[in-house]
């Protein structure tokens, strides 16, 4: 099963073809074809692939299924015998990604292995 590791919005995240992700707000409407370039690292079966910092050549391809506000997240900031009480809350607004491929530069692909410490 071949996986990718992406950065995007600060996070990275480990995405497989076929996989939804939430990710930080996204431009694009629902439908839209989006391209995720940032690929830290490619694993496809016995063969691994990382960057440094990103593998030059690969990208990942999603589809955006809804735009959507995450769960209400409430701080509540207190001072005990001062009179003093605060409540602030968001909603991070998210976007719904449907991953439909993982592409590699076969140009660039380069297998990790193990050396031999007698070399």
């Amino acid at each position: 099963m071949a996986y990718a590791i992406i950065k995007t919005g600060g996070r990275q995240y480990r995405v497989a073809e076929g996989d939804t992700i939430d990710v930080d707000l996204l431009e694009g409407d629902v439908g839209a074809k989006t391209t995720f370039g940032e690929v830290l690292l490619h694993a496809d079966g016995e063969n691994l692939t990382h960057g440094s910092p990103l593998v030059s050549g690969a990208s990942v391809m999603g589809e955006v299924v809804e735009q959507r506000k995450d769960k209400k997240v409430i701080a509540f900031k207190y001072r005990r015998r001062k009179g003093y009480h605060r409540t602030v809350g968001h909603r991070r607004k998210l976007t719904r990604v449907k991953i439909t491929g993982i592409s590699l530069d076969s140009k660039t692909k380069k297998a990790v292995t193990a050396k031999d410490p007698t070399e």
